[in-house]
């Protein structure tokens, strides 16, 4: 994973990684058969190291699914400055990669949902914050991709610090990004009275 995360997809060398781990090339091929597929495992294994939506602490749990969603929102950075390596890996898979290989990422995302995220819309609609009539994995897929991107986008100032053009990534920006993008997906998802 350090090897995809310091050098990209595209720069990761099998042969650094073999030399590396004192092995031959070839066994790394024999193993994971090409350089994609070494990545994919290197991928599937970051995912696993980041927290599930319902892995926030019983007492934000307990507040509900808005309180939660916004728990993780404001703790974004940890992905930077705590999981750096897995969370670089992600982001490579998910904007640094060929179709073919964004393809197998999607499928492990959709077959395996690590953050959980059906099991948190399903959490929010029997709380009776999320609409009833959602279908879950509608729901569980925009959520997991609007989710993402935020929060890409809040920590971009730390990985690439001229991404935002139009008006910069304010530290003063950042609660009000987070506010306006809950009560967004509020009024698309939560119930009237949530």
């Amino acid at each position: 994973m350090r090897h995809f995360a310091e050098r990209g997809y595209q720069g990761a060398r099998v042969e650094d990684v073999a030399a590396e781990l004192g092995i031959a090339k070839g066994s790394i091929f024999q193993h994971f058969g090409s350089k994609a597929g070494l990545f994919l495992a290197a991928y599937r294994k970051a995912v696993s190291m980041l927290p599930a939506w319902l892995d926030a602490p019983e007492d934000v749990r307990e507040r509900g699914f808005w309180a939660t969603l916004v728990y993780w929102l404001e703790r974004t950075e940890h992905l930077v400055q705590e999981d750096w390596v897995p969370y670089r890996v992600t982001l490579i898979g998910n904007y640094g990669t060929d179709l073919e290989l964004k393809r197998e990422i999607n499928r492990f995302l959709v077959s395996e949902d690590p953050y959980g995220t059906l099991e948190f819309v399903e959490f929010g609609i029997a709380r009776g914050e999320l609409r009833p009539d959602l279908d879950v994995e509608i729901a569980a897929s925009m959520i997991d991709w609007v989710a993402e991107r935020l929060q890409d986008a809040l920590v971009t100032a730390e990985l690439d610090p001229g991404l935002f053009h139009r008006h910069g990534n304010r530290p003063d920006h950042r609660a009000a990004r987070i506010g306006g993008f809950v009560e967004l997906l509020r009024r698309a998802i939560g119930t009237a009275g949530s």
